[in-house]
């Protein structure tokens, strides 16, 4: 298990996170999404730390609540040391009926971080993270009401998720300035089957020194070589249920018909490949997992020993190649010229 970096910061987190998204289980989407309690929860924890992994993602929506508690209470089960694990968690879904129980006013953040904190059992949260866009809200006042959390001391760093390119650079600008803590990492989907991220947050985030911490690195669950062409998919199997994220299934088969014959060559997972494909991007910081069983997670920490060869990355970048779209494709026609001067 390799760290990495965090960002433009001190921090440094394992190259997986172990997301607790399957933690907890309530009605809804969750009854689909969630099933792990405190006991299996237990075992992927330590499953997780044994493997070298010292980040940890949850957030306060997941299971309306439960899977912060779970997740906060395994730590404690284990006798993790404070100082030996970073979490993160979110702040934006609702909370509760009232018209204030969700968004990202000053009201909602600051109550919301106070009841995650309660339910994790912690006096600070090493990364707290927007959970998506609030039509209401300025984001002056988001800005400075989370600045205000990392003044008092129950928040280490900012993250923003679900956020378009321009909405990132907006926030960062009125951060420098106002002088108020900024967003120090970007948490979205990218898997190789949704590689839209690649357009313009990833050049933004490399540029401003963001990290990247893709979420739903399988597409949930339909990068795992267990769905067929005339199938749902396995019994159980999340997406069979809750088909999302939205996946192009005709390419994302492609691209898993690639894959199958160099996880048969390396005696691995179709999913450890997808998994490692995601590792060997450059901007990626660390790639959040989920898990729902100590075999499915043992397997997916494996992806961290597979190495790609060249010829490997190549067949993957080119069947799942993003279609050329504009500005990008006249960006690139007419910046090519001038970085040929440096050839």
């Amino acid at each position: 298990m390799r760290m990495k970096k965090f960002g433009n910061t001190g921090l440094v987190v394992s190259e997986i996170c172990l997301g607790a998204m399957t933690f907890g289980g309530a009605e809804g989407i969750w009854a689909q999404i969630a099933s792990v309690g405190q006991a299996s929860a237990d075992e992927l924890v330590k499953t997780a730390v044994d493997g070298g992994v010292n980040f940890f993602d949850t957030a306060d929506v997941y299971s309306a609540g439960r899977s912060e508690e779970i997740l906060g209470q395994s730590l404690r089960n284990l006798a993790v040391p404070r100082d030996q694990f970073v979490l993160a968690t979110k702040v934006f879904g609702r909370s509760g009926p009232g018209a204030n129980q969700l968004g990202l006013s000053r009201y909602h953040i600051m109550a919301a971080l106070d009841a995650s904190l309660k339910r994790l059992q912690l006096e600070h949260v090493d990364l707290y993270q927007i959970h998506g866009t609030d039509p209401l809200t300025p984001i002056e006042e988001t800005l400075e009401a989370l600045n205000d959390c990392v003044r008092a001391g129950k928040v280490r760093y900012l993250g923003i998720s679900n956020h378009a390119a321009w909405n990132i650079a907006k926030a960062l600008g009125i951060s420098e300035r106002k002088g108020l803590a900024r967003f120090e990492s970007v948490q979205a989907y990218y898997s190789i089957a949704g590689r839209e991220l690649e357009r313009e947050i990833i050049p933004l985030a490399q540029d401003q020194r963001l990290a990247i911490l893709p979420w739903s690195p399988l597409a949930g669950g339909f990068l795992s070589g267990k769905f067929s062409r005339d199938a749902q998919g396995p019994e159980g199997a999340r997406r069979s249920s809750f088909d999302f994220p939205p996946v192009d299934r005709d390419k994302a088969f492609r691209i898993i018909d690639v894959m199958r014959p160099i996880a048969q060559r390396l005696n691995v997972s179709v999913a450890r490949i997808a998994l490692a494909w995601l590792l060997h991007q450059g901007a990626v910081t660390s790639v959040i997992v989920g898990a729902k069983s100590r075999e499915q997670l043992s397997d997916n920490l494996g992806a961290t020993s597979v190495k790609l060869s060249s010829e490997d990355l190549n067949a993957l970048n080119q069947v799942s190649a993003l279609t050329p779209e504009y500005p990008g494709w006249m960006l690139e026609r007419m910046g090519s010229d001038r970085l040929n001067t440096l050839r």
